[in-house]
């Protein structure tokens, strides 16, 4: 007799090879329709930048019209060549950039320099002076701005683009920020740059500092957007048009130009445009730097 070799049967497992393809689809549709939302939400944030980018190259009648003109029939570059001509707008800008430059250096050294204590340093009662300094950010200013004008105009510092810096050059925000991301910075890196002899001042210089650029990336475009579109503080402080910022600035065109909004949505584009440029250059440490400062271990 033949010896036969039984084999098992093959079973088509038709299941398993189904879930996969079912789960997939799935997951293709949700993130379409995700992706849509997103696109939608986008459009809609991003409307009125476009509305005020075309409405500066159209003409004054053209802004208004109906249907809407989503586009200018002849781009008219010529106004920002005449918002140059027939305002401060230079002066403006140069007041405003030296305020956003000069305050937002000094907000990375102060905030980072006391974050780096409030991380790093061990002294009695240092969680509670943390917490009272942070507890400053619920007061608003609104609350402190007068006896802050009476102590600026005592130093002779008001009417002065100094009252400003005096006034922004410290910002508990700026400490928070800071510590939570130094707090991720493992401490035998510390302990590693003190062996080889370095002091606190190094530690802080030649370690911290270096390994937290996404966290200063972050406070540098929070701070410089907020010193840029400041209005209420130059409004009490800055009297003389010759150091005014261009927020105070734009705020002429209400009067002067209340009918050309073509002019005045191109002043606006010049307000926006270094913000914008600053958080392009710069989205990519913004975005790891915030993600990061709540991160702790």
């Amino acid at each position: 007799m033949t010896a036969t070799t039984l084999q098992p049967p093959q079973v088509e497992d038709e299941i398993p090879a189904f879930r996969p393809r079912k789960r997939t689809a799935l997951g293709t549709i949700s993130r379409i329709v995700l992706y849509v939302v997103l696109i939608v939400a986008s459009a809609g944030i991003l409307l009125p930048f476009y509305w005020m980018i075309v409405s500066s190259l159209k003409t004054n009648n053209e802004v208004f019209t109906v249907p809407i003109q989503w586009l200018p029939s002849v781009p008219q570059w010529q106004h920002y060549v005449d918002i140059f001509a027939r305002t401060e707008m230079i002066t403006w800008l140069q007041n405003t950039a030296f305020l956003a430059v000069v305050i937002t250096g000094l907000q990375l050294f102060t905030g980072s320099f006391a974050a780096y204590g409030f991380s790093k340093g061990r002294f009695p009662g240092r969680n509670i002076l943390f917490l009272a300094y942070i507890g400053t950010i619920a007061v608003p200013w609104q609350s402190y701005m007068i006896p802050q004008f009476v102590i600026m105009t005592d130093l002779g510092l008001a009417n002065t683009l100094w009252a400003m810096v005096a006034l922004q050059a410290f910002t508990p925000f700026g400490v928070f920020l800071m510590k939570q991301f130094f707090d991720t910075i493992p401490e035998e890196l510390s302990e590693a740059g003190r062996l080889d002899g370095l002091s606190e001042y190094g530690i802080y210089a030649r370690i911290m500092m270096p390994l937290s650029i996404p966290a200063i990336a972050s406070l540098t475009l929070l701070s410089f957007t907020f010193v840029w579109n400041d209005f209420l503080g130059p409004l009490i402080y800055l009297r003389n048009p010759d150091i005014w910022t261009v927020q105070l600035g734009l705020r002429t065109f209400i009067g002067q130009y209340n009918a050309d909004y073509s002019m005045i949505m191109t002043g606006a584009v010049l307000s926006v445009l270094p913000v914008a440029i600053i958080f392009l250059l710069g989205q990519r440490f913004f975005v790891e730097g915030i993600a990061s400062t709540g991160v702790k271990g």
